[in-house]
This record gives C-alpha cells, sequence and structure tokens, in this order.
C-alpha cells in the first residue's frame, strides 16, 4: 500500500482499555455476550425474511442489508478489542491498523446511507402509495442498496487515505481500541496534519448531517400525510411501520452527534475511550432488538418461524 511508505512507524500500540484494569475481566464477558447476540440477532432476522414470504417486500430488503452492514462493522471492530482485553501485547501493524480503519468507516458510512434509504422507503409507502411499486421496483431497491454500499466503500477509501498519508514519527501510542482518526491524527507529524483533521472531520460531519436531513424531511413528509389520514385506526396503522426505524435512527445519530459534534477542549482520554463503547458495541446490540420487538409483522414471522418450532422441538 503506497500511502504506508510516508511514515517512518512500523506500528502502533492500541492503549484500549490499558486504564481499566481491574475492569478488563469484567468488560471482556461483558461485550463479548453483547457481540454474540448482535451476531445472533442479525442473523435471525436475515433468516426469518429469507423464509417468510409475506416479508420479500423492500422494506425487508433494506432490513437484511442493514443486518449485514451490521454484522461486518462489529466484525471490523470488536474481535480485535475482545482479544486485546487478554492480550499484554496490543501491537497493530501500520497496514492491518489502516484495513482496520477503512473497513470500520466503509460499514458505518453504509449503515447511515441504508437507514436514510429506509427512511425513504417509507416517505415512498405512506406519501406515494400508488407509485410504491415503481418507484420501489426490485432494480430499484438493488439500486439503492447498491449506491449505499458504495458510498460507505468511497467514505472509508476518502478518510483512509487521507490519515495515512500524513507521517507518523513520533509515539506510535493510539489511545483509543481500534483505529480510530482522532487518535491516530494526534500522533502524526508535519505541517498539513491539522488541514488533514478539519478536512476528515468535515466530510464525516457533512455526510452524516446530509443523511440525517433526508430522513427528517422524509419523516416531516410522513408526519404531514398521517396527520390528514382520517381515521385514528389508519393514522396508528401508518405510524406503526415507521416506529422500529425512526428508534434505531434516534439512538444511531445520537450516539453520533455526541462523539462528532461534541466540543472540542480538555477531556480524559478514558472518557473518549468509554464513549466509543457506544457506537461500536452498544448501537450495535441495541438495533436488532429495537426492529424484534417495535416491528410487529417481523415479531409475529419469528414467532411462527423460529420460536414455536424451537418450543414443539423441546416440549
Amino acid at each position: 500500500m503506497q500511502v504506508l511508505n510516508h511514515t517512518s512507524t512500523s506500528e502502533f500500540i492500541l492503549i484500549g482499555f490499558s486504564a481499566f484494569p481491574h475492569l478488563r475481566l469484567v468488560f471482556f464477558p461483558l461485550f463479548l455476550l453483547m457481540y454474540l447476540f448482535t451476531l445472533l440477532g442479525n442473523l435471525l432476522i436475515m433468516a426469518t425474511v429469507r423464509s417468510e414470504r409475506s416479508l420479500h417486500t423492500p422494506m425487508y430488503l433494506f432490513l437484511c442489508a442493514l443486518s449485514i452492514s451490521e454484522i461486518l462493522y462489529t466484525f471490523a471492530i470488536i474481535p480485535r478489542m475482545l482479544a486485546d482485553l487478554l492480550s499484554a501485547h496490543r501491537s497493530i501493524a501500520l497496514a492491518a491498523c489502516a484495513s482496520q480503519m477503512f473497513f470500520s468507516f466503509t460499514f458505518g458510512f453504509t449503515h447511515s446511507f441504508l437507514l436514510t434509504v429506509m427512511g425513504y422507503d417509507r416517505y415512498v409507502a405512506i406519501c406515494h402509495p400508488l407509485r410504491y411499486n415503481v418507484l420501489m421496483s426490485p432494480r430499484g431497491c438493488a439500486c439503492l442498496v447498491g449506491w449505499s454500499w458504495a458510498g460507505g466503500s468511497v467514505m472509508g477509501l476518502i478518510v483512509t487515505t487521507a490519515v495515512f498519508h500524513l507521517t507518523f514519527c513520533g509515539p506510535n501510542e493510539v489511545h483509543h481500541f481500534f483505529c480510530h482518526v482522532p487518535p491516530l491524527v494526534k500522533l502524526a507529524c508535519g505541517d498539513n496534519v491539522s488541514t488533514v483533521a478539519l478536512g476528515v472531520g468535515l466530510v464525516c460531519i457533512t455526510t452524516l448531517l446530509g443523511c440525517c436531513l433526508l430522513i427528517v424531511l422524509s419523516y416531516a413528509s410522513i408526519v404531514a400525510t398521517i396527520l390528514r389520514i382520517p381515521s385514528a385506526e389508519g393514522r396508528h396503522k401508518a405510524f406503526s411501520t415507521c416506529v422500529s426505524h425512526l428508534t434505531v435512527v434516534v439512538v444511531h445519530y445520537g450516539f453520533a452527534s455526541v462523539i462528532y459534534l461534541k466540543p472540542k477542549g480538555p477531556q480524559s482520554l478514558e472518557g473518549d475511550t468509554l464513549m466509543g463503547v457506544t457506537y461500536t458495541v452498544l448501537t450495535p446490540f441495541l438495533s436488532p432488538i429495537i426492529f424484534s420487538l417495535r416491528n410487529k409483522e417481523l415479531k409475529n414471522a419469528m414467532k411462527k418461524n423460529f420460536l414455536s418450532k424451537l418450543f414443539l422441538q423441546t416440549s
């Protein structure tokens, strides 16, 4: 990788949770269980959608794509974090660090783009129901998913290339549990460090705010349409199809805003590490729970296809 030739550092040391030596044996089983639940929850969602023909609709196609991006995002970060919790050797090669940053940003932004696409899907379904089959044709849905993945890959490439074109010539201790931009930029030297940091920050924040704005506009139109429905039952039925997606959006962008929009100032490195857990472990953990419990169709399909068979086998 040519971008790595600009640095004299061959590896980094991930400090991670070393500031909490007495809690590391507590963090490991906790994060392991949350990670396994994230994997199983998303796999269960995909298996349910695949086995239930009534769920073969654009909304659940996007949900499966979201589950895949979530599995890959957590896989890029959490296994390494779990290994480091039990190991005294926490070094990571420069190329491996660049790869981790690329994949974490790729799958993270793909997740944001897919949430935006799901908001658009709900907008079309409620505001333009007669045109839904045309606008959300199989080819159209495939294009939306494909562009989401392509957009995530471009974002990952931009961020990783910008950061690893910097020169790392000083300390190599990364005060985080994975290769994230802010702690890595602090280790870089040269005249262009502040420019790169500002540019990467603006690109990430602008992209996230753009996705969030599109979702807000979609739901503003959805709310306006729902309020024009004469019956209370009709309004409730229309809004119930949006509750799970809207809840995940609030959780996703709520934690993202804390990370990206927090004021810059003196703060503990331990606080940054714990804050990182919210968007790498907690948010992916909550997402399948929200979709499983707040989406009535999906919950009923899970009971029908898996839980009922499980109870029959055990009885």
